[in-house]
C-alpha cells in the first residue's frame, strides 16, 4: 500500500463508498471521487446511480475536500444492462444485472474512465477482499459473510485485481456505520441502495411490459403440471421464476412451485417442492480468475445470498457441468453459478439449465 499514488473512489453518495474514500484519505493517498450517471428514466428511489445520488456524492466529496467527477454512462447502461435484463426475462430466464454491470460498467467503463483521469487504482465499497498471496492477487469473501459481495465480482481478472482496492472487506456493516459516524460523514445513516437500481418500486413486471408488451413471454398461457394437465392460466411466463410458489392463482391439495418456464408453448410448469431440487446444472459464458484442474472439487453458490455447496465441476469446451454432493433448490437459468476454493473466488458462469 505504501507505493500507491492516486486512487479513484467509485462514489454513490452512500455510507460504504463515503467511508471507503475517507479511509483512503486517512492513509495518506491522493483520492478523488467518480460517480456513474446511469439513470435513463425513473430509477428506483433508493438506487445507487441516479441524479439524486450524484448530488449526494458531490456533497460527500466536498465534505472530504476531494475532487469529484461524473461519468455519463446512460446510453451504455441502457444498451448493455437494461436491455439484457428485459431480454433474459423474455427468454424465460432470471437475470442478475448486478453481475453484468460490475463486469461491463463499474469495472469496465468506470475503471477505464478512472485511468483516463490519472488514477493508479479504483476503489469501491464492495464487501469483498483482494489479497496478494502465493505470488498472485486473489479475490476472497468478505469477513462479514452476511454482507459478502464476492459473488457479483467473479468476472474480474488478475490484472484488474492488482489495480482495485476494497477497503471494507475487513469490516462488518455495523462497523462501517460506526466508523462513518465517528468521522462525522453525512452519509453515516443513509439507507442502503436497492440491488436493482433501474427498476422503479422494485416492479420488474411493469418495467418489462413497458418495453416489450407484445412479446410472447408476456402473453397469457396455461399453467400445467409435469403430466401436462392444465391447472390454470397465467399472464405471461416472464412474470414467473423458478421455485416461485406465491402468485400462481391456482388451488391445489398440496403446495405447487414453478419448475420450468416454456416460452415457446407459453406454459408455466409446476410441481411439488421436492421437484424443485436438482444435483446438476450446466453453465456457459464461463470466466475463470484462476482455472482449476478438471474435474475440480470446489464449492459453488447458485444465487446471491445462497450458501456455498460442495460440488464437482467438469469442463466441456465452453460449457461446464456441475454436480453437487447434495441437491440444490430452484437452480435457475440466467443466474450465475460462482465457484470457490474456501474463501477464494475462482470464477463463475451463467446457468443455462
Amino acid at each position: 500500500m505504501a507505493n500507491l499514488k492516486k486512487i479513484a473512489v467509485a462514489m454513490s453518495g452512500g455510507v460504504d463508498s463515503s467511508l471507503t474514500a475517507a479511509l483512503l484519505i486517512q492513509r495518506g493517498f491522493e483520492v478523488f471521487g467518480v460517480t456513474m450517471w446511469l439513470e435513463t428514466d425513473e430509477f428506483n428511489s433508493r438506487s445507487c446511480c441516479s441524479s439524486t445520488e450524484i448530488r449526494d456524492a458531490k456533497i460527500v466529496a466536498a465534505q472530504l475536500g476531494i475532487k469529484h467527477f461524473t461519468a455519463d454512462f446512460r446510453a451504455e447502461f441502457n444498451a448493455e444492462i437494461e436491455n439484457y435484463f428485459v431480454e433474459e426475462y423474455l427468454k424465460g430466464r432470471t437475470p442478475n444485472p448486478c453481475v453484468l454491470c460490475n463486469k461491463k460498467i463499474k469495472f469496465g467503463k468506470l475503471f477505464d474512465f478512472a485511468q483516463q483521469l490519472g488514477a493508479d487504482y479504483l476503489a469501491t465499497g464492495h464487501y469483498a477482499r483482494i489479497i496478494f498471496e502465493d505470488g498472485r492477487f486473489k479475490l476472497k469473501k468478505a469477513v462479514d459473510l452476511k454482507k459478502d459481495q464476492s459473488y457479483v465480482l467473479y468476472n474480474l481478472t488478475p490484472e484488474k485485481l492488482s489495480k482495485i482496492i476494497l477497503p471494507l472487506g475487513e469490516f462488518s456493516k455495523v462497523e462501517t456505520r460506526a466508523l462513518a459516524e465517528k468521522l462525522n460523514l453525512i452519509s453515516a445513516h443513509k439507507k442502503d441502495s436497492q440491488e436493482i437500481c433501474f427498476v422503479p418500486n422494485d416492479d420488474y413486471k411493469t418495467f418489462i411490459s413497458t418495453r416489450a408488451e407484445d412479446a410472447d413471454a408476456l402473453q397469457p398461457g396455461e399453467i400445467v403440471n409435469t403430466a401436462g394437465k392444465i391447472l390454470g392460466r397465467h399472464n405471461g411466463v416472464a412474470n414467473y421464476t423458478i421455485g416461485q410458489r406465491k402468485g400462481l392463482g391456482i388451488a391445489a391439495e398440496n403446495p405447487l412451485y414453478v419448475l420450468k418456464l416454456d416460452v415457446a408453448t407459453r406454459r408455466v410448469i409446476v410441481g411439488s417442492n421436492a421437484e424443485t431440487f436438482s444435483k446438476t446444472l450446466t453453465a456457459e459464458n464461463v470466466h475463470w480468475i484462476y482455472p482449476p484442474k478438471f474435474p475440480a472439487r470446489v464449492q459453488a453458490k447458485i444465487r446471491y445470498g445462497f450458501k456455498v455447496a460442495d460440488c464437482t465441476v467438469e469442463s466441456f469446451d465452453e460449457i461446464l457441468k456441475v454436480t453437487f454432493d447434495e441437491p440444490q433448490r430452484a437452480i435457475t437459468a440466467g443466474q450465475s453459478v460462482v465457484f470457490y476454493d474456501g474463501d477464494e473466488v475462482l470464477g463463475g458462469g451463467v446457468i443455462v439449465g
